[in-house]
């Protein structure tokens, strides 16, 4: 079973973060330079919150507000969901579902240590299940050497 742990040791410890007095539309500009549909919000080394573009459509978009004027303070969920390195690939999915998030910062010992998307799991699902699939087929054929 695969843990966040193994999942950052392939993916990497690439964070993106933004601080909280930065304008909405300073992270929308790191957001599509960065690819990613969030943003980690840190000030003074401390995780804060978190910007998504979820939070941008429902907070500036459909209020009329400006985002070059608002700040990502004002916008930011602040109720994080995180996840620790020894936590499997199902527990944060389960998480994800359950709080219906996209992307879970890992947390080590109160320190900020990586990020997962939804992407980065179902990929990692993806080749756990290939691996034993690939496993059972050995196993069926006779051909132990694999592997």
């Amino acid at each position: 079973m695969n843990t966040v742990k193994q999942v950052l040791g392939t993916k990497g410890n690439q964070i993106w973060s933004i601080t909280s007095d930065k304008s909405v539309y300073a992270a929308l500009e790191m957001m599509a330079e960065k690819e990613s549909g969030a943003l980690l919000v840190v000030d003074n080394n401390q995780l804060v919150g978190i910007i998504s573009e979820r939070d941008y459509a429902r907070k500036v978009i459909l209020k009329g507000v400006s985002s070059t004027k608002t700040l990502v303070r004002d916008i930011m969920s602040t109720r994080v969901t995180y996840v620790t390195p020894e936590m499997t690939i199902e527990e944060c999915m389960a998480l994800m579902t359950d709080k219906r998030c996209r992307h879970l910062p890992v947390m080590d010992n109160d320190r900020l240590i990586g990020v997962l998307s939804i992407g980065d799991l179902v990929k990692a699902s993806i080749a756990q299940k290939e691996f034993l699939i690939h496993q059972l087929e050995n196993y069926i054929s006779g051909d132990f050497t694999a592997a």
